[in-house]
């Protein structure tokens, strides 16, 4: 019997030991990780540092400030003109990158391959984006660095070519010149990961700047980018910029080619990402879908469908019969966000456009059932199997989705039904579906969802619609337990719909002030807590979000140029 208890003992122990040297050799294998990435990112910023400082030195004296304060059309014709040389215009963006880098820690990679690319500049002086540096979200593959979603299982895999985009990119002279963070797993709406860090919003550095496409708008929210790319799949370009205060454009999937653009979740049909652009203004914007739209992406990507930018839809003006919501019915928004469609509303009625209340239906089921559902539909294995190496995010470890068995999150979905439905359900939704019959009618719940709102929208006769988004910028960890606040975004990833954000105002002291007086949707615990999140925001911007039918990215575009005008006409006569 003694020597039974031994062999058990000797058991036991030979596992502990095994346990703790598999531990510590992962332990070893993240530190070597971070080293090596660690290592590259300074070496970068080491060369990036030395190109500027080389280029000053043979041009002394150069200001370069005031080139990168110019709007995307005047510098691109100052380069067309032969006023501005791409050399400096390159060289005054990697600077005012390296500054925002440093403020900010938006960037990931400096593409000093941009420098060589520089040298046959030329032959691509025809090309729409002739000469203009363009930022890149991390996850956009560029050949020879990684494209790691913030997750250590994708570190040390650079890729062997570049995506579609930057191809096209490049072709229309464009010049990719940085790489900028994003949230662990492009998971969540505020930009941090145990890779590359935190990134701050460039307006509060106590704030998120947004995710997962965060980098980006506190780059070019600070002024170290005029043009980026980014992808959105619930929010992750258009929640960012409207925390940083800048334009986004999210237009119906497969647009614009996703060939390329990595995630950690693949296959998924029901809910698509979409590939868009990221600016300072609408123009901007539009501009970067007209040069993307051409040939050389549907000829690089047959899937594409060959449609070109139609210049004459985004530059009418015609009136519009446009729809408007000011509160979804799932989350009460911050008093801010209702005002800046109030204000974006009387600004268009003013113009002559007809304006039209119009709600989406069944939005309590739409968001857990339709998008959060078929979104985790694993229930959220293949999302939890890239987490598995290397530490959780702290605004990620609030969750319940990642790891716990299904049975688990189903008692505790029944549990809090009693008291807290709508958690219930979303705490429901990540355990995905049982079956693919039960796929396959979740699929189908969709299609008819989608269709029912296109017919409501077709009954009032819309041309367009706007509608709150997120905002302001939120107090750091909260995203990861305020699901709720992507419904103002998600619905229309969901709906396949293009979607645009443009700022409109600013967080007042009025604003701060009602919102001592918030009960929520559902007085429930997630309504103290999004009170909590979006506090202390005055001066912080606000914007609203522009919509349009699939497939009509230049009218949702021309909505969002003439409501930008409106605004600075406003605001300029205000000042007077």
């Amino acid at each position: 019997m003694d020597g039974e208890w031994t062999m058990v003992a000797l058991a036991l122990l030979c596992g502990i030991v095994f346990f703790l040297l598999k531990w510590n050799g992962q332990k070893q294998n993240l530190e070597r990780k971070l080293q090596t990435v660690r290592k590259k990112r300074e070496a970068g910023l080491k060369q990036a540092e030395q190109a500027v400082s080389h280029f000053k030195a043979e041009n002394p004296g150069l200001d370069l400030n005031p080139i990168v304060e110019l709007p995307l059309l005047e510098l691109s014709q100052q380069i067309r003109d032969g006023s501005l040389q791409p050399d400096f215009v390159l060289h005054a963006y990697i600077e005012k990158a390296l500054e925002m880098n440093s403020k900010f820690n938006c960037g990931t990679a400096f593409l000093m391959e941009s420098l060589k690319q520089l040298e046959d500049i030329e032959t691509h002086k025809d090309g729409i984006l002739c000469g203009i540096p363009v930022s890149i979200k991390e996850n956009f593959d560029y050949q020879g660095y990684d494209s790691t979603c913030g997750v250590f299982d994708m570190v040390n895999s650079p890729a062997a070519v570049d995506s579609v985009v930057v191809r096209v990119l490049k072709r229309q002279g464009a010049v990719p010149f940085i790489k900028t963070n994003v949230p662990q797993a492009l998971n969540n709406y505020e930009c941090s990961n145990p890779i590359y860090g935190t990134t701050v919003n460039p307006h509060n550095l106590q704030k998120t700047c947004g995710g997962s496409t965060g980098g980006e708008a506190a780059l070019i929210g600070g002024g170290g980018s005029i043009l980026g790319l980014g992808s959105d799949l619930g929010g992750s370009l258009r929640i960012p910029a409207s925390f940083c205060g800048v334009c986004a454009f999210k237009p119906t999937a497969n647009r614009i080619s996703s060939l390329g653009v990595n995630s950690c979740v693949k296959g998924r049909k029901s809910v698509l990402p979409s590939v868009g652009p990221m600016a300072r203004d609408v123009n901007s914007l539009a501009l970067c879908m007209r040069a993307l739209l051409n040939k050389d992406m549907f000829t690089l990507d047959p899937t594409i469908p060959p449609l070109p930018f139609k210049q004459e839809v985004y530059e009418s003006s015609e009136r519009l019969r446009i729809g408007y919501y000011d509160n979804d019915g799932y989350l009460q928004p911050f008093p801010g966000m209702s005002r800046a469609v109030q204000e974006a509303k009387a600004l268009l009625e003013q113009a002559g456009h007809m304006l039209v209340p119009f709600k989406p239906p069944y939005i309590y089921t739409a968001i857990p059932e339709y998008f959060m559902k078929v979104l985790l539909a694993d229930g959220c294995a293949s999302l939890y199997s890239h987490l598995k190496e290397g530490p959780i995010n702290p605004c990620m470890q609030h969750g319940i989705s990642f790891g716990l068995p299904r049975f688990v999150k189903k008692i505790i979905s029944l549990v809090l039904n009693f008291t807290h439905p709508h958690i219930a359900s979303l705490v429901d939704s990540t355990c995905g579906v049982s079956s693919v019959a039960d796929l396959w009618k979740q699929q189908s719940a969709i299609e008819n969802y989608i269709h029912k709102v296109i017919e409501e929208w077709n009954n009032l006769e819309l041309d367009v619609l706007i509608c709150p988004i997120l905002g302001p910028a939120i107090n750091y960890t909260y995203s990861g337990r305020l699901t709720s606040g992507v419904s103002y975004t998600a619905l229309y990833n969901l709906l396949n719909f293009p979607v645009g954000v443009i700022p409109i105002t600013k967080v007042t002291a009025e604003d701060e002030e009602q919102l001592r007086r918030y009960k929520g949707t559902f007085g429930s615990y997630a309504d103290k807590l999004f009170i909590k999140a979006v506090e202390g925001g005055v001066g912080l911007p606000l914007a609203v979000q522009c919509v349009s039918l699939p497939w009509r990215e230049e009218l949702c575009l021309r909505l969002m140029r003439e409501l930008e005008s409106l605004c600075a006409k406003n605001k300029q006569s205000n000042t007077e």
